[in-house]
């Protein structure tokens, strides 16, 4: 694993400052370093700094070294943190959105943020980091499977589609759109095709 210089840690805090108040400014210092990593990761990839993200955040490096000791722990949080994010998003089109159409919801956005979920996971993948094994991925997972069935149920996805099929085609959708820069025309009419194909076929 890729560790971090060790900056010579500082210890105290405000005085007259409670535990308190002290976890809660660091719970907001780390949700801020999280929030500023993911960005600067996105545009910069593997040659971000942790320096420039600690910059950014407006905290210390030492202050971003005791929350992540290594960089391949920083980006399994960012990773956690995209998942739980997705997996909110997921629940509550279960929850909220219309069965009919709430898994079409889902896929066309997955397509639309692809290209910053694929920078950090290929960050992962290359410090061999499994992000199949982290807690959010199975929740998510979880939550594309009922939107699936509540197509299914609604008769808007042909029965014969299990969710590694979906799957598959909402990562490959992705990366074509990654890697071949589609325009806004271009992904609306590829998504068109491949959703006339997951319709039964006496609603094409």
């Amino acid at each position: 694993m890729t560790s971090y210089d060790h900056p010579t840690p500082t210890h105290g805090g405000p005085p007259g400052g409670t535990g308190r108040a002290l976890r809660a400014d660091a719970r907001r210092n780390r949700a801020r370093i999280l929030q500023t990593a993911e960005a600067v990761f996105a545009a910069k990839g593997s040659a971000a700094s942790t320096e420039e993200i600690a910059h950014k955040a407006g905290v210390g490096h030492g202050t971003v070294f005791r929350h992540f000791p290594t960089k391949e722990a920083l980006l399994q949080a960012i990773l956690e943190a995209l998942a739980d994010r997705l997996a909110e998003e997921t629940r509550a089109l279960v929850e909220t959105g219309d069965p009919a159409t709430a898994f079409f919801q889902f896929f066309t956005r997955m397509v639309e943020q692809s290209a910053e979920k694929k920078t950090v996971v290929d960050l992962l993948a290359d410090a061999g980091i499994d992000v199949t094994a982290a807690k959010p991925i199975h929740a998510l997972r979880q939550a594309i499977e009922e939107l699936l069935a509540n197509a299914q149920r609604a008769g808007t996805v042909r029965e014969d589609v299990r969710v590694p099929e979906a799957m598959a085609l909402i990562i490959g959708v992705c990366q074509a759109s990654l890697h071949t820069s589609w325009g806004p025309d271009l992904q609306a009419r590829t998504l068109a095709v491949v959703f006339d194909g997951l319709r039964p076929r006496h609603s094409r």
